[in-house]
């Protein structure tokens, strides 16, 4: 079996662990931020669920770049997955692993371009508003000149930027909270441009659709008529024969 063979199966066989890791990780993440009283227990156990969470995402792409037969395409292929492994310090960044959650959505929606946009673009903005909302509450929280205190603070703040509206009533004054802004933004640009990418496709679609069938009813319209004219050809022949008789 080749290499790239062997890649797939591993691929395939580490889809629902590592989608289990991501969600694992996102709850450990999301737990001591949602709830600052937490116990010194229960945050170290947060922490430590989230580096092994790291370690599964560290040992497959470590697995997935021995098995590629071309190490330095697949590394130029899968440049956030090494983000991913190479970010595990910087807190905010560490929701990058979620992109893993994305790409096995992305796996189980079939064959059909539209139904992977549709869940790249329905499962990244609900996932990117609310990771984006724990980044920032994580990094703003208790901060000197912060306005962003709570978990709803967040929310209204990502849905603001992630759609471009920015109304500017709360806002970032940390450098990991301008960061985790700057990536917000760009992602919600990005969303934007996907849904009219595809309602662009749709529109198109349905104008072919539409234009193809008028086309093929002009043309049995065009062969009825032609088979008709052939009829009354022929009875008039006859009725010539006929005459001629």
């Amino acid at each position: 079996m080749s290499d790239d063979a062997r890649r797939q199966r591993w691929e395939k066989a580490g889809e629902w662990p590592l989608t289990f890791a991501a969600l694992v990780f996102l709850l450990a993440y999301a737990w001591p931020i949602l709830d600052p009283s937490l116990s010194t227990t229960w945050v170290t156990t947060t922490e430590v669920v989230s580096w092994v969470a790291w370690a599964m995402f560290a040992v497959d792409y470590a697995v997935r770049l021995r098995l590629a037969s071309h190490r330095a395409t697949f590394v130029r292929k899968n440049w956030l997955d090494l983000l991913v492994v190479l970010l595990p310090l910087l807190r905010p960044l560490r929701l990058l692993r979620l992109v893993t959650l994305l790409a096995v959505l992305q796996r189980k929606a079939g064959g059909s371009l539209r139904g992977r946009v549709s869940v790249y673009v329905a499962g990244a903005a609900v996932m990117t508003m609310f990771v984006a909302s724990l980044a920032i509450l994580d990094a703003e929280r208790d901060r000197a000149g912060s306005n962003i205190e709570g978990f709803g603070d967040a929310i209204w703040w990502a849905a603001t930027t992630v759609t471009t509206v920015g109304y500017g009533d709360q806002y970032p004054v940390t450098t990991a909270g301008r960061f985790v802004a700057a990536g917000l933004m760009l992602a919600g640009i990005a969303l934007i441009g996907v849904v009219t990418a595809t309602l662009a496709s749709w529109l198109i679609e349905r104008v072919e659709e539409i234009e193809e069938t008028a086309r093929t009813a002009t043309e049995q319209d065009v062969r009825a008529l032609s088979e008709q004219i052939a009829r009354l050809q022929a009875t008039v022949d006859d009725l010539r024969a006929d005459r001629a008789t």
